[in-house]
């Protein structure tokens, strides 16, 4: 999905009469959740910055983000200036940074590591259903549309259930066609699931360049999505959580670009989400034998906080284990 695509299908989605408006046993208001995959592995050292890390610039000489660039979150993180869109959100406590999210013996082929985050497994494990899937199934009244690609991802399902729809907007035909459909048939679920597919992370050269217009589309695509929930009074009732199947190795390549990693950050965002930073920032001293991060946060933390916290479903018999959700979500006031 290019940005003009990703900008106007999610401004469109969003404002699709009866999209995610059934009431439910939260608040009286249906819930949302979009996720957006970054896919390809996004760099996560030059999106959320360490730059006050002099290990840091010894890494990444030619393509590390300057200092007096970064939009300096605290007094040592910071984030690349492509994303300052992003800044009100972090100003008004609506966005939320975790740092150093990933798994147990990593695996560095974008197919493998992907299916293992849309399954929720272990890297060594293989299952059939997404773990969208199974929280679908378990939900009373939901639907799920997958826009900018045509995998089913972690809507997969091995017995066949179909949860998604498919938003192809490679073609404005089809695209046209399907929010036709959306805009005919209004939706009146307690859960809307949204996947946004955001190509182009695969970083190996000229990365600069590339990486900062891919930050850029992505920050104001929520800006956009934000403003489009705020506008229908339904920003509270949302969340919007960014993944990609890993990062980039800490060292920059000789072609300007950086190779498969590990741990990187991602970004939660909505009305309710208690911004800051989470996680531990990387620490670049301790990489292991291959130049990679250590892993600060188990991905499925973030889904057991969207699937308990967020959704209010049973997160352990979900992911087949249990995991201690993050303090992104704000309690509704009673």
């Amino acid at each position: 999905m290019n940005r003009r695509q990703f900008l106007s299908t999610s401004g469109a989605l969003l404002c699709l009469p009866g999209v995610g408006f059934a009431a439910t046993k939260s608040g009286g208001a249906p819930k949302t959740l979009i996720l957006v995959e970054l896919k390809g592995g996004n760099d996560g050292l030059n999106t959320v910055v360490p730059f006050s890390d002099p290990a840091y610039r010894a890494l990444r000489p030619t393509i590390g983000i300057a200092r007096d660039k970064v939009l300096q979150l605290d007094e040592r993180t910071g984030l690349h200036p492509a994303t300052a869109p992003l800044l009100p959100l972090w100003r008004d406590g609506e966005l939320a940074v975790v740092q150093g999210v990933g798994y147990a013996q990593p695996n560095l082929s974008h197919f493998r590591s992907m299916e293992i985050w849309d399954t929720a497994s272990r890297s060594d494990q293989y299952l059939r259903d997404g773990w969208l899937a199974r929280a679908l199934g378990r939900a009373r009244n939901a639907d799920a549309v997958a826009i900018g690609s045509f995998e089913a991802g972690p809507f997969a399902s091995a017995s066949g259930s179909r949860f998604v729809d498919s938003l192809a907007v490679k073609t404005s035909g089809a695209f046209e066609a399907s929010i036709n459909h959306l805009a005919n048939n209004p939706l009146r679920r307690e859960l809307t699931v949204l996947r946004l597919t955001l190509n182009g992370f695969d970083t190996h050269q000229n990365q600069p360049a590339r990486h900062a217009a891919l930050l850029a589309e992505l920050s104001e695509g929520f800006v956009t999505m934000r403003r489009a929930l705020t506008e229908l009074g339904r920003w509270d009732e949302t969340l919007v959580v960014t993944y990609s199947e890993f990062g980039r190795r800490a060292r920059e390549n000789q072609s300007g670009g950086t190779e498969h990693g590990t741990a990187a950050p991602l970004f939660v965002a909505g009305g309710r989400v208690r911004g800051g930073l989470y996680g531990a920032p990387p620490k670049l001293a301790r990489l292991d034998g291959n130049g990679n991060l250590p892993i600060a946060v188990d991905f499925r933390q973030i889904y057991a906080t969207v699937l308990g916290s967020w959704l209010d479903l049973d997160a352990a018999s979900i992911l087949q284990q249990r995991f201690d959700p993050l303090p992104l979500i704000n309690a509704y006031a009673t």
